[in-house]
């Protein structure tokens, strides 16, 4: 059976060698086994990407999966090669979500709550890099005493802004016609004279 199937399928296998060369010589290129900087790592990247392009009709049935390759990797370029730049960024998605997943499990433990807390949506970015910082680092006392009191107050009032916004759209939802007559009520005060 395995013989009639190569048989059968001899045709399609040099294009298949052909295009899997430059899509393993870009995975290659990604896994950085030498080590080198961003910039060296995105030189590589590009010139088998530039090749591929080039020579993509000798890949022949497969040469429009190799401009889908081209197209997926322009999406996914300008986050590509941060990993190399930045020290101790994880590689792949996988320890992201690793991440993310540790820190919904805790946030489902420490609240009993099967689904997102609200004040996962409304101060989940604060908590987020709060809990995977402490997770990398426990903050001594002296990292917390340095912190810039008017970059937190301006947190503060960016979140504050949001938690209103939030409120008053739950507001709407619940009985529209009041909340636009208090609107109207607002304005007409606003614009008549006292």
């Amino acid at each position: 059976m395995i013989a009639r199937a190569l048989e059968r399928t001899a045709a399609l296998w040099p294009d298949v060698e052909y295009a899997y060369r430059f899509v393993h010589a870009v995975a290659h290129g990604l896994g950085n086994p030498q080590e080198e900087s961003a910039v060296m790592v995105r030189r590589r990247v590009n010139g088998v990407l530039g090749a591929m392009q080039r020579h993509r009709l000798k890949a022949g049935s497969l040469a429009g999966a190799l401009d889908h390759f081209q197209k997926v990797t322009r999406s996914y370029r300008p986050g590509l090669f941060h990993t190399y730049a930045v020290p101790d960024l994880p590689r792949t998605n996988n320890d992201l979500e690793q991440l993310f997943g540790s820190q919904r499990y805790h946030e489902r433990r420490a609240t009993g709550r099967k689904t997102a807390a609200p004040g996962a949506v409304l101060r989940g970015s604060v908590r987020l890099l709060a809990a995977t910082a402490t997770r990398v680092q426990a903050p001594t006392a002296r990292d917390l005493g340095a912190a810039n009191r008017e970059h937190w107050r301006s947190l503060r009032q960016r979140l504050e802004r949001g938690r209103r916004a939030r409120t008053l759209r739950t507001r709407f939802r619940h009985d529209p016609a009041a909340y636009l007559a208090a609107l109207e009520q607002q304005s007409r005060q606003l614009a008549l004279p006292s």
